[in-house]
């Protein structure tokens, strides 16, 4: 198959993979598991080339929400600047700054456990609509929607609504008890529903067991279709929160994860997203070798740090990738 040829045929992907599988496939040789992800993502995506996306906080802080990782919520003390729903002009001032870095995708969060009504809500919907005119991918991360906002969402042009599982139903409960896995499942069908393509993911780093990465995948895989979009995080560890003080994880791990991910969804935008800081050149090119194909450009994200432009050019260019010219369509 030629460099600039992708597979779109979906008939031989699996929704049914078994934990024994999937621990089967991120416990193999690590060369061995991103020498397989990579011949996966060859086949379905083009070499050497990566999504970038910019994700901007347009509501940050005192989120009802007791996520054990998040700065942004009202039960800890970490400093994070909070503010209300910011003007539709400054937000698509920030996406066209975002489109002239090289960013195909502006996402827009909004610190909610549930997405606002009324005036809010339409003025997120006309945030959607300038990002679209723009030509870019837009995507969304609100909390839950009804499906009324979904199918709103989807009339304004959205793209994509980030809803991540951030782990296994197992153990999902030692990092969020205002919200269940069962309320984000559907969520995600609401989504899907209204014709939204879906972007989902987890988090690593958590303090969570091996069997627990496992776990959150064979959760995103099962979905039919896969998630469009499957951003893998690595913990970024903030003061102030439950898990701040956890030790680093292995980015070995975060190599693994992706590379299982590839395999399971081959089809999916597999996202280097949070902790990229803590990465080393040598891991981020182990991450994208083993199926990452997008990553988030600018020096902040939401409210954690992430690489400086001038650090993404000069890695994009030791590595000899290229930023995707244009949306995919």
């Amino acid at each position: 198959m030629a460099t600039s040829e992708v597979s779109t045929d979906t008939t031989g992907l699996r929704h049914d993979w078994s934990a024994g599988e999937i621990e089967s496939i991120y416990t193999a040789p690590l060369l061995d598991l991103v020498y397989r992800a990579q011949t996966v993502h060859r086949t379905y995506h083009v070499p050497n080339e990566v999504q970038g996306c910019v994700l901007l906080n347009v509501k940050s802080g005192g989120c009802p929400e007791d996520c054990a990782y998040c700065p942004q919520s009202a039960h800890y003390s970490t400093g994070v600047n909070r503010y209300d729903l910011m003007n539709v002009d400054d937000a698509l001032d920030a996406a066209r700054h975002a489109r002239n870095q090289g960013a195909t995708r502006f996402c827009m969060g909004a610190a909610w456990r549930d997405a606002a009504e009324g005036e809010q809500f339409n003025r997120i919907l006309d945030m959607v609509r300038g990002v679209r005119a723009l030509g870019m991918e837009a995507c969304c991360t609100l909390g839950m929607l009804t499906q009324a906002q979904a199918d709103a969402l989807a009339g304004a042009g959205l793209s994509a609504y980030n809803h991540n599982l951030d782990t296994s139903p197992e153990f999902y409960g030692q990092i969020i008890t205002t919200r269940t896995y069962t309320e984000r499942l559907d969520t995600i069908a609401r989504v899907r529903r209204a014709g939204i393509t879906v972007c989902c993911g987890g988090i690593i780093g958590m303090g969570e067991p091996r069997p627990a990465r496992w776990g959150l995948l064979q959760q995103l895989a099962s979905l039919n279709p896969h998630p469009e979009s499957v951003p893998v995080n690595m913990l970024a560890r903030v003061e102030g929160t439950p898990l701040g003080d956890l030790p680093a994880e292995d980015p070995l791990e975060l190599v693994r994860t992706i590379g299982t991910a590839r395999i399971l969804m081959p089809g999916a935008f597999v996202r280097l997203s949070a902790g990229r800081m803590s990465l080393s050149p040598e891991a981020q090119a182990l991450c994208f070798l083993a199926g990452a194909n997008s990553v988030f450009l600018g020096e902040q994200l939401l409210t954690t740090p992430n690489p400086s432009a001038d650090v993404d050019r000069r890695l994009f260019a030791d590595l000899g990738l290229q930023l995707q010219e244009a949306p995919r369509a």
